[in-house]
Formats: structure tokens, C-alpha cells, sequence
């Protein structure tokens, strides 16, 4: 082999040896670059719910119904309801509101949203939802003792005269007294009487309502 063709193979092979080794070092540079920018991702943790002391904060996946305001219209156990008037009730102390609601066949119903205090000084106070539906009476008035509702027995639980005021449509005066009569049945139904005084009682039962039964479809306009 001549001394020029011996010149020109050493290089080449020192021309490969150069390249090889810059994609080896660039690869390990990238990988190392790689390496630096893939942090370990933590576990998304869903958030906690607010307590419900907090007014509109019952919690961050379900609709507050203290938050519910007049001309509202919202989902009721997935069917859409129009929010026509509110009751404010005050009785010793306790204070609850009685929504009056109509669904697309034109039925009317009573939504009671009223904070809880706990039945003990263990428990904290808790929000209770009632659905309420019409049932009639025929004249009935609520006894002080147990008493026949469809043939069930339903004993007494709360009585009293409150003071109410009225927003939007509920059939009822500005300003009043309303008397109520709540009682219970043995396996946790509940019955109530009402009325503005000097009309008529009405009855209806209730039906209590979880977190996330209610959700707001469009807001009244202000």
C-alpha cells in the first residue's frame, strides 16, 4: 500500500472515530436533558367540601340551596322547577325559608332549606333539605297527641306559631303568623301541618333530599 492511500485511510477512520463520538456525546446530553425535565407528577387530590356553616359554600360539586333566590330555575331530582316565591320564617330562635316551586306540568311544591343544630354537643349542626308534596287533609286539624295519616301512625315532634315574611309568589300574606304541627312516623316519614291564621290547614309530607339533589339550571336576572 502506498504511503498516500495509507494517509488517506488513518483519515477516515479518524474522521469516523470524531463523528461517532459526537453523537455519543450528544445523546448522552439529551438524555441527561430528558431526565432533568420529567419531575415526578403528584396525585391530584379532590378537594375537600367547605362546611356548611359557610353560607353558598355547601360544597365545591353540589349547588348550596341557601344560595336559591327567587325567579331561579333549577333541577330538583333531575327535573326542572321554577322558583316562584320564598317564605322567611323566624320561630325561637330558628330560622328556615320554604321555597315555592312549580314543575312543567304546572304542580306546585314547597322546598324547606333550614341549618340544623346538632342533637347533641358532640354533633355539629347539619342542613336539612325537605321536598314537600301536597296531601289532603279534608278538613283535618293536627291533634296534640299521635294521630292517622293513610293508614300510618305519625306522632308529634314540633309545634308552634311563627312569624314569616313573603317574597315573590306564594300565595300567602306580605307579613303574618303561621301555625305548624310537625310530627313523625315510627320509620322516619315525615308529616306537617300549616297555616297562615285565620285560613285553613294544610298538610303534606316531606321528603328529605341528599347533597347534590339540586342544581341551578339559570339565575334569575337581578
Amino acid at each position: 500500500m502506498s504511503m498516500t492511500s495509507m494517509v488517506v485511510l488513518g483519515l477516515s477512520i479518524a474522521t469516523v472515530l470524531l463523528l461517532l463520538g459526537a453523537f455519543l456525546a450528544t445523546l448522552r446530553q439529551d438524555r441527561k436533558d430528558g431526565t432533568a425535565t420529567e419531575q415526578p407528577v403528584a396525585p391530584v387530590e379532590p378537594p375537600l367540601p367547605a362546611p356548611v356553616a359557610v353560607p353558598g359554600h355547601a360544597g365545591v360539586d353540589y349547588t348550596d340551596p341557601r344560595t336559591l333566590r327567587v325567579g331561579d330555575k333549577i333541577d330538583v331530582l333531575g327535573s326542572p322547577v321554577r322558583v316562584l316565591g320564598a317564605l322567611h320564617v323566624s320561630w325561637q330562635g330558628q330560622q328556615w325559608v320554604e321555597y315555592r316551586l312549580r314543575d312543567s306540568a304546572r304542580r306546585i311544591q314547597w322546598l324547606t332549606v333550614e341549618m340544623r343544630q346538632g342533637q347533641g354537643p358532640d354533633q355539629p349542626p347539619h342542613l336539612e333539605v325537605l321536598l314537600w308534596t301536597d296531601v289532603p287533609t279534608q278538613g283535618m286539624i293536627p291533634a296534640r297527641s299521635s294521630l292517622i295519616m293513610d293508614d300510618v301512625e305519625f306522632h308529634p315532634l314540633e309545634r308552634g306559631t311563627a312569624a314569616f315574611r313573603s317574597e315573590g309568589s306564594t300565595g300567602k300574606p306580605d307579613r303574618g303568623l303561621l301555625d305548624f304541627a310537625d310530627y313523625r312516623a315510627t320509620d322516619g316519614r315525615l308529616l306537617s301541618f300549616e297555616r297562615v291564621q285565620g285560613h285553613p290547614w294544610t298538610a303534606a309530607y316531606a321528603q328529605p333530599l341528599p347533597p347534590g339533589s339540586i342544581g341551578i339550571i339559570s339565575r334569575a336576572s337581578s
